[in-house]
Formats: structure tokens, sequence, C-alpha cells
């Protein structure tokens, strides 16, 4: 095509992505900036994401000379011709966006969740040029989607008052049109077939506005392993004392297999090390991602659970080589300087054959080790408090997070108590998320005094529970969820819905090693939701 040529009177086009990049500020909101793509061929693509922002719409986006041209659509498209909606005319996107599915920082622009609703091919419905036929108003266009197919017209009516143009969008008179058809009526991604809601409980990905552009697009979630195959775990059961084991493609040094490390619970055998490494290869899938990125604390019982444990944290120098670990920067004399990260799944049974009975990871991560990630809440009984008072102030804390619109996932510890992790986006410091913490902590408190003792000391609370804040400091920890504890049968903290607080049958040490893989398989990770980071605390006086 011949280019286009301008007098020094008329205005020469906007360059793509100008408009973009104007309401965007990249040094706070470091979106992909987005270079023009290069042609790619004669097909077009498409993409409507379902946005849930300030208000619900649908972002209608035709990929045009390298960009995507954009339409914010309120009530999203239909395939009944007699039906026009709104569309309103915004910024081009880089390509970038052409697929994404995730969530957007509340704070930032479009701040919210999106589904990918729809995608597919477009081809202009004419020999027109579609860039051109934007500039002059009208756009007939052929969708070849998942949902939307056929041709479609958009058509220009004028401005909302300010800088947006006001477009009508609507399905022409064809093999492709149904009556009554409605968007809403379509819920799901056509990537995940995910509804917004499920996305925003369970994000893969989020634009990080303290990234640079090239990396705002984040995944949340660690790539899990394959499961243990039965033909590693046979190979483990077939060593006899020690021997060397490869399991996830590592060869490991595995020693003392069958002494015991855990007593028997009544009527059970007792949980002997090849037991425990056995459990930590099975769960290793699914804990990694609370672990990965984030120094580890190891509570060690190399004599078993019976004996004395200590905290051990500076990574051993007959570590092997592969084990992943993080150089403490901050470290002063006398100080842990190398801890063991499990970014990977055989790192987890390195540290179980190490003898770690207990993980407990950082809640901050080892790229901003002073930033936390999660707000901390720990239900600790005292000695004169029972399991039912205990799930009173866990119901408490369930009602309190729910006055407050925050996300909170609660787990029972594996011993006597509960704790509950508040997922928020990275920003407040420690003294900011302990502070916050206290509040909440002491207005549930309040409802219920004869329950709790705010008294450091054991002794001085006279046997009544305590509301632990304080673990919201940095290097300080409360167990990962999978983690066993050291006690008869190997309990194991294991995250729970907030209504299995009602359950008659629930314990806090209700399940063991033995039994959490089983699970597992029948509720699925109930603890996923707290790996998206993007709450901002809302204040509390």
């Amino acid at each position: 095509m011949a280019r286009e040529r301008h007098t020094p009177e008329e205005p020469r086009p906007e360059q793509p992505l100008a408009r973009y990049q104007r309401m965007r500020d990249f040094s706070r909101t470091p979106e992909p900036s987005g270079a023009v793509a290069a042609g790619g061929g004669d097909e077009r693509v498409f993409v409507v994401q379902r946005h849930r922002a300030t208000r619900l719409h649908y972002d209608f986006r035709l990929e045009v000379d390298g960009v995507l041209a954009s339409w914010a659509v309120p009530k999203g498209p239909t395939l009944d011709p007699e039906v026009r909606r709104l569309a309103i005319h915004v910024e081009d996107h880089p390509m970038e966006y052409l697929h994404f599915e995730g969530v957007i920082p509340s704070g930032e622009y479009g701040g919210g969740d999106v589904i990918v609703w729809d995608t597919g091919t477009w081809e202009p419905h004419s020999d027109e040029d579609p860039a051109t036929a934007i500039r002059d108003g009208t756009l007939h266009v052929v969708l070849h989607g998942e949902r939307l197919r056929g041709v479609f017209m958009l058509v220009r009516t004028g401005r909302d008052g300010g800088d947006k143009e006001q477009w009508l969008l609507f399905h022409k008179h064809d093999e492709h049109a149904v009556e009554g058809w409605d968007a809403e009526d379509h819920p799901t991604s056509v990537l995940s077939g995910r509804t917004n809601d499920e996305v925003k409980a369970d994000p893969d990905r989020e634009w990080h506005s303290d990234l640079p552009a090239a990396e705002a697009s984040v995944a949340l979630k660690v790539e899990p392993p394959e499961p243990v195959g039965e033909d590693e775990l046979a190979a483990l059961d077939a060593l006899g004392g020690s021997g060397s084991w490869e399991v996830f493609g590592r060869l490991l040094k595995v020693t003392n297999l069958d002494k015991v490390l855990f007593p028997a619970r009544e009527g059970e055998e007792p949980v002997t090390k090849r037991d425990l490494l056995r459990y930590a290869a099975q769960v290793a899938p699914v804990s990694l991602p609370y672990l990965a990125g984030r120094a580890l604390n190891l509570h060690r019982y190399p004599g078993g659970a019976t004996t004395k444990g200590f905290w051990h944290k500076e990574l051993p120098g007959h570590a092997p080589s592969w084990v992943p670990r993080w150089d403490n920067p901050g470290a002063g004399p006398g100080e842990t300087k190398t801890y063991l990260v499990v970014d990977e799944a055989a790192a987890l049974v390195w540290a179980a054959n190490f003898g770690a009975l207990e993980w407990h990871p950082w809640t901050s991560r080892t790229d901003a080790p002073d930033l936390p990630t999660y707000v901390m809440f720990d239900i600790d009984p005292g000695e004169r408090t029972g399991w039912e008072e205990t799930l009173v102030l866990a119901r408490l804390h369930r009602t309190a997070f729910e006055h407050m619109g925050v996300r909170a996932y609660p787990k029972v510890t594996g011993r006597r108590g509960i704790q509950v992790w508040v997922p928020i986006r990275r920003g407040p410091s420690f003294a900011d998320t302990r502070a916050w913490a206290e509040k909440v902590s002491r207005s549930i408190g309040a409802v219920v005094p004869e329950l709790v003792s705010w008294t450091w000391e054991v002794k001085g609370r006279k046997g009544l529970a305590r509301l632990d804040y304080t673990q919201n400091a940095v290097n300080k920890t409360l167990v990962a969820p999978w983690s066993p504890r050291p006690a008869a049968g190997a309990p194991v903290s294991v995250p729970i819905a907030w209504d299995e607080l009602d359950d008659p049958d629930l314990r806090p040490d209700r399940w063991t090693v033995r039994t959490v893989i089983e699970r597992i398989a029948e509720t699925g990770d109930l603890f996923a939701g707290a790996l998206h980071h993007d709450q901002v605390l809302p204040r509390v006086r």
C-alpha cells in the first residue's frame, strides 16, 4: 500500500500505542510498553477479555498494524443483529496483552481480574484498510472465534464529553446471527474454562508494578513437577537401611531409612524416616509454591520427634551443589548467611533426609526480604483452652475478615491451634503488618476477653489463649502448609475451608503423613488462593 502523504496543515495520525503509553506511568505501572509488532502474515488475531475493573466490561481488541485496536464494551458483544452495543474506543494496546488472563493489582490502571472470553482470527469484510476505516469511523469485520462468528460492524457515533469516542458494535444478519444471544450467558474463559471469580481466587498471572516493564507479567505459580511415580516410590521401598534414591531427576544419598522418627498413634505403626521421605516426595508438588523463592528455616529432629529439636538455618557445607540457596546480604556477624531455598521438589526431599521434621518458610521473598507477602495470625491455645474455645476464636477471625472484605486462609496447625494467612501486595513493612495484625487481633480478643491473654510469658497467661501477632517480623515464621509436626503419628498442618470450622470431626491434628495425600486428592489445595498477592490491607481503627 502506498505511504500516506500529509501536508504541514494536516495533523498526522497519532503513532500506534502513543496514547496507551501516555496514560501509563511506566515508572509506576510497568505494563509492557510495547513495541509495534512486525506484520506476521495475512491472518490477524482478535481477543475479547471479560474485565472486572471499576465496572464489568468486555475489552474488544483487534490486531491492526501490529497493535491491538481496542474498545470497551460495557454489556459485551452479541450475536443478536437487532441489538446495538455501546463500545468506547480506548487506547491501542500492545500485542503482549493478547491472551493475558489473571489479575491487575488494585490501584493500578485497569486494576481487576481478566479472563480471555473469546479469541480467534479476523479479516476485513472488504478491501478497506482497517486503520483507515477506524479513522474514518466505520469498520466491517469478519470474526472467526470460539464464540463470536460472522460479520460485525463498528460505527463511530460521537464522543462521551471527553476524549473518548463512542461507537456502536453490532452483528449483521448472516448465518451466524442468533436472536437473544447474551455474552453474560457464557461467563467462562475459552482458554482455561474458568470464570472471573475463579481466576480472581486463584490467578496464574499478575501485572507487578514494582518490576521492569519487560517483566511486568509475572507467573504467580511455580510450575509443579510431575508427581512422584510409583516406580520411584517402589525404588525407595526396595532400599535397605541406606542407599541412593533417584527422585525428581536428582540422585540423593539417603540414610537410616528404618529409623523411627515419629512414635505410633494408638492402633498404628510408628512413622519411619522412609515414610517421611515418601511423604515429602508425594507432597512436594503441592508444597513447592509456598516454599519457592523463600528462605527456609528448618526445625530439625535428627533423633526423632521424641527428642529435643533445634532450629537449623545455615545451609550445611555438605549440601549437594545442586541444592538451591540464598545468601542473605543483610546478615550480620554471627547470623545465618546462606539459607536453603526449596525451588525444586528434590530439595524438599533432601531437607527431610537431613532430619527436618518441620518446614518454616519466610513470609517475605528473597528478592525483597524486608517486604512481607503475608500477614500471619496464630491462634495459640493455652493450657485451659479447649478445642471448642479455639474454634470460637477461629470463627471470630472468619467474621472479622468477612466484615473487612479480606481474603484469608485458615489451616490447622497439626498440634493444638489454628493459623490464618492473609496474602498481601508487597509494599507494607513488617512494622506495618505487625501493627495491622495487632489491631485486628485485639479487636477480636475484645469480644471474648475471658478466653484471651495478652501477656507474653506463658506462665502469666494463666492457661488462656494467645492471639500471636508478633510473628509478623523478618525471619519469624509459622509452619508451612503441608508440613509435618513432631508428634505421634506425624500429624500435618493442613489447609481447611472456613466452613470446616463447623465440622464436628475437625481436629487440629486430624491428618497425618499417611492420610493427607488422600485429603489433597479429594479437596485440592484449599490454600491456593493465598498465592495471589494483590490485596491492600484496609484501615483498621
